[in-house]
């Protein structure tokens, strides 16, 4: 059984079994806690600790999880895949057929898209399991074969629904925004200027706005960026009230509600916000170039943005003279 203390900025795992003691130090948590799993399998001839995925599931969430920008979305799955058959199972024993019967299932009940992303997850639990826990020798999702890509989504947004959308989201030109229901439309509008994520529009806080551009501290892959802001743009957060916290003040949940409300009402149908920020690109692209476009919009890969500046052979030929 071992045991842990810190000592300064020394953490030391002493490990006691069949009359052998061990201690060894080490910078971090853990590192100790990594040497000491490893050490009790080699005193037991090699055997692996007996713990069940539902095990690992509930660790990864309580200590690796909180680590993570997606914290809560993890969490949720982390949940999700306990109540699976997959949870009874045993660590040491996981085949790969197992997992690949458990894709299989979470297929019946959700996308391809949505099955990969927990795939995601679930290779990142076990490499945590393997190389830190010592839960694991070799991590059984990499004979796993992953669902198959679904086509890219490519739904555009017609001013006729941007009228009708502002219009059942109770907007006027010049009235402040006062319910969650007007804030909510207008950051849907915002998305169509600025092609901001959902998060990062409703995690936007007054004192990174300034007067021609906003400023995101940290953006889905991990670096801060400038969003240059247009005159529509402005005027929208000028209707917007306060001047410190969040701008929108909307939680993501309400977001979601009410724009689905809002939309049905409306009779537009397959549309959701996250179209908006594909919506913004499509029209970006007409104003800037590639290089420009990507540092407006965060994106690494020169490549994923080159569909928005697809031309045909005719407009080409107009561009020739």
């Amino acid at each position: 059984m071992a045991s842990y203390r810190k000592r300064g900025k020394i953490w030391r795992a002493e490990l006691y079994r069949d009359g052998q003691r061990e201690s060894a130090s080490f910078p971090t948590k853990a590192e100790a806690v990594a040497w000491a799993t490893q050490r009790e399998q080699e005193l037991i001839g090699g055997q692996l600790p007996e713990n069940t995925v539902r095990q690992a599931l509930r660790r990864y969430a309580r200590e690796v999880s909180p680590t993570h920008k997606g914290e809560q979305w993890e969490i949720a799955r982390l949940g999700l895949m306990e109540r699976d058959p997959i949870a009874l199972l045993r660590m040491d024993r996981l085949k790969a057929s197992d997992l690949a019967a458990w894709r299989d299932r979470r297929l019946k009940a959700v996308s391809g898209a949505s099955v990969a992303r927990e795939m995601n997850l679930l290779k990142s639990l076990f490499e945590v399991a393997r190389k830190e826990w010592g839960w694991l020798k070799t991590n059984p999702l990499v004979d796993v074969k992953r669902p198959a890509s679904p086509p890219s989504r490519k739904r555009r947004i017609t001013a006729d629904e941007i009228q009708r959308l502002t219009a059942g989201f109770g907007l006027s030109e010049g009235d402040a925004a006062e319910t969650a229901t007007q804030r909510t439309g207008l950051a849907f509008l915002f998305a169509l200027e600025t092609a901001m994520r959902a998060g990062e529009i409703l995690g936007l806080q007054w004192r990174d706005v300034r007067p021609k551009f906003v400023i995101l501290p940290k953006t889905k892959n991990g670096d801060s960026r400038e969003v240059p802001l247009s005159r529509r743009a402005r005027a929208i957060l000028d209707a917007l009230p306060g001047d410190i916290g969040p701008v929108f003040n909307v939680e993501t949940q309400v977001r979601d509600a009410l724009f689905r409300k809002v939309r049905d009402r409306c009779q537009i149908a397959d549309l959701h916000f996250h179209d908006s920020r594909a919506e913004a690109i499509w029209r970006l692209s007409k104003k800037l170039d590639v290089m420009e476009l990507a540092r407006m919009i965060g994106h690494r890969d020169l490549r994923s943005l080159m569909i928005y500046y697809a031309t045909s052979a005719d407009e080409l030929a107009d561009q020739l003279g």
